[in-house]
């Protein structure tokens, strides 16, 4: 490969402690190293992973035809081009988030599509937790130089808050626990304070009344949060008109303290996952042994006791989590240990956690 440099990727004997190098492939922007790991997996990826890191790369070790394949990637930390899908979904999440809203304001666009303008605070105080909450974790990865994607928002045009939420994609090694933890926390807490001031700034707005459909059926459960918060303002969360609804940027709040609590469940590569794995390291395992078990037993409860009332959610994701838990959670390259001011801001997250959950999120009055 002849003379190396900081920006090239390293020869074979770089590797050879952990890594037997018997052919290599190069590309315009990736080398692939083929060969047998004298280590287990993971320690070839702790070992080897700084080292690409350093020289501009990130790196994988997959089973391609029966052998093993180190396949390293060049870093862009930057954006090339215009992200057009990123772009589109947004686009197509406003829209279907819009459309949802004339739903909470008692609106129809049969008559007049010009109306779905009219959902717009609802619209906004949903994407804004959602952006808020993903740029959080974005900053984080560029304050850590990993390497992930803008947001993904996710349409979802025909169910009542018009998304199924955003994602963004890492697509880097992670230097150490202190990165994960950094990148997993900072998306919730901003996500928080982003549904602590929607729930605020709604309750305080007029209701809104609805004079019948699907809207007036569905009851919402609110959490600790979003009632705490309500109590503090003075402000009910609930009317004796059936036909009078919170204004639908609560609704708003209501979704973003949903979705950080389901973010917030420590499985897989989901928010809650990376910080604990940040806390406890690899003890990991047995905390994804214990979510499936306590979200089954809760859709147990629920089913026995509370007429079934959200028992399906929860065991839909008591089976989420049991898929989740076996694709496993990001292994950092160095298990650095975190120091006490982040141990007490990782707890202090997961206890905001906690006042985002309701054992009854929402169900449809028949």
């Amino acid at each position: 490969m002849g003379q190396e440099s900081s920006q090239s990727p390293p020869g074979p004997e770089r590797l050879a402690d952990v890594f037997s190098v018997r052919d290599i492939d190069l590309a315009d922007d990736s080398v692939r190293y083929y060969g047998e790991p004298v280590a287990d997996a993971t320690e070839v990826m702790r070992q080897v992973g700084p080292t690409f890191r350093k020289r501009g790369y990130r790196v994988r070790l997959r089973t391609e035809s029966g052998g093993h394949v180190l396949v390293a990637s060049e870093r862009s930390l930057g954006v090339d081009g215009v992200p057009w899908l990123n772009v589109v979904l947004a686009v197509a999440t406003l829209l279907s988030t819009l459309y949802a809203g004339t739903r909470w304001y008692g609106l129809t666009v049969v008559d007049d599509p010009a109306v779905i303008l009219r959902a717009w605070p609802f619209a906004v105080a949903v994407l804004g937790i959602l952006a808020v909450h993903e740029f959080g974790h974005y900053a984080l990865s560029r304050h850590h130089e990993v390497q992930a994607s803008l947001p993904y928002f996710i349409p979802l045009p025909f169910n009542v808050i018009g998304t199924l939420g955003a994602v963004i994609r890492m697509q880097d090694n992670i230097p150490d626990r202190r990165a994960l933890f950094d990148i997993g926390v900072a998306g919730p807490l901003a996500g928080l304070v982003a549904t602590v001031v929607v729930t605020a700034i709604g309750v305080t707005l007029d209701p809104i009344y609805v004079a019948g459909g699907l809207i007036t059926r569905i009851e919402l459960g609110y959490p600790p949060l979003i009632q705490g918060i309500a109590a503090l303002l003075g402000e009910p969360l609930a009317y004796s008109d059936p036909h009078l609804l919170p204004n639908p940027v609560v609704i708003g709040g209501w979704v973003g303290a949903f979705v950080t609590f389901l973010n917030l469940i420590p499985v897989g590569q989901l928010d809650g996952a990376h910080i604990s794995r940040s806390l406890v390291g690899e003890r990991m395992d047995a905390v994804q042994f214990v979510v499936p078990v306590f979200l089954f037993c809760l859709a147990g409860y629920l089913l026995l006791f509370e007429g079934g009332r959200g028992a399906p959610l929860w065991g839909f994701w008591a089976i989420i989590a049991l898929v989740f838990s076996r694709a496993g959670t990001v292994t950092p390259l160095a298990e650095t240990p975190l120091g006490p001011g982040r141990w007490a801001l990782g707890v202090l997250t997961l206890v905001l956690g906690a006042l985002c959950f309701v054992p009854v999120p929402i169900v449809v009055a028949v």
